[in-house]
Parts: C-alpha cells; structure tokens; sequence
C-alpha cells in the first residue's frame, strides 16, 4: 500500500505541502478530512500541511461559552478537535500532520509529545528557549506560550495539529481565554526576539523537526 512506502534508510515517507498564507479554515478542514479518510484507506501516505489562515478563531470540543470575553474580531468556527478556544491568522504558522499512528508506532500521547519536541527543537534554531511543560499542552517559554496543539486521531489517523506564533497580532488574543488559560500570557517569536521574522525558513525548520521526531523522512511536494 501506499502509506507504508520507505525511504532508502528505512524511515516512512511523507509530502510536505505549503499551502500558503491567509488560507481559508473550513477550506483546510474540509482538505484534512479527505486527506485523512485516504490515508486510513491505505490511499495516500503521510502528509503535512503548512500555512496561514485568515482571521479566525475556532472552538475545540472543551470549549467554554465564558471563554469569550468580548466581540470577536474575526468568525468562530467548531473544530472537531481537542482543545478550547484559541486564535488563527497572519503570521502564525499552523501546521496539520495527517499522520497514521500505528506505523509510527506511537499512540496520541507520545504523538503530542512529538509535536512539543519538535517545535522546541525548531525554536532553538532561532534562538528562541522554550520548553514543554508536564499537563500543560503547547510551548512555554519565559515571556508566555509561543505554540498551540490541539489534535484529532480517527481510525488511527492524526489531524488538526499545531500553531507556532511566529508574528501574529497579539492582541487579538484579547476577547478569548486563549486554550482555557487565563492566567498565562501569549507571545510570539517576533515579541520575544524583538527582531521582523520571515515565515518560511521557519517552517522549513519545523518540518525538519517534526520529521525527525516522528521518524518520517519528509519531502516537499
């Protein structure tokens, strides 16, 4: 089948696509829902899926009505994922592995685990010190939480995924209890570093990261 096609040096084989920036959410959902049907159908293999949405925040199966403080500056939209309420938009990187678990042998834990590792790995690149933090999902850093992770596994099959604050506009954070966490800031790399970020290079870094954790070799398709 497909989806257990091998590298030369024995590790699975996954595409990497940049989708681009200001994508649609519901379009992405609707794209990670085939993607996912075809690789627990053997169809396809696994697939990461980078890019940037348009303003919006979106609702995971947590979610909390008082978690919304204020008018909302962009749609809300249910997601079929685990989490609460966060943000999505320009100059945050979102990243979606459609990934099957039991021919990496990892379960959702570990998974999730792989995904904080991974982009800790990728921010050290830039300087930036963050650090997984034991029963608080995400990224940590000093100044607040640089990453969000809510994910999704239907017949073994990951989607949803991650989403790195790269620049984002912080304060649109402001009218929601980002991830059911009021106690905690948000930032960014750009806020950290005090320095303008280019997306790409970053990705590319991420991808690398994650393919390493995940023990997939990655091409870009």
């Amino acid at each position: 089948m497909y989806g257990s096609s091998t590298t030369s040096g024995g590790r699975p084989a996954g595409v990497v696509h940049w989708l681009g920036e200001g994508i649609d959410y519901e379009w992405a959902l609707d794209l990670q829902r085939d993607i996912a049907r075809k690789r627990a159908d053997g169809e396809t293999g696994d697939t990461l899926l980078l890019l940037t949405h348009a303003p919006v925040y979106t609702a995971g199966r947590r979610s909390l009505p008082e978690h919304i403080l204020g008018e909302l500056r962009a749609p809300l939209v249910e997601a079929d994922r685990g989490g609460q309420v966060t943000y999505h938009g320009p100059g945050q990187l979102v990243g979606y592995p459609i990934v099957s678990l039991a021919e990496l042998g990892l379960g959702p834990r570990r998974y999730v685990t792989a995904l904080e590792t991974a982009l800790v790995a990728a921010l050290g690149e830039f300087g930036v010190a963050a650090r997984c933090e034991e029963g608080s999902t995400g990224v940590w850093t000093e100044q607040g939480k640089v990453a969000a992770i809510g994910v999704r596994v239907a017949r073994g099959v990951t989607s949803h995924g991650f989403a790195l604050n790269v620049y984002p506009d912080l304060s649109a954070y402001d009218v929601i209890v980002p991830c059911g966490i009021a106690d905690r800031p948000v930032t960014s790399m750009s806020e950290i570093l005090r320095a303008p970020l280019d997306i790409a290079p970053i990705a590319r870094a991420v991808a690398s990261a994650l393919g390493e954790g995940l023990g997939v070799e990655w091409r870009w398709g």
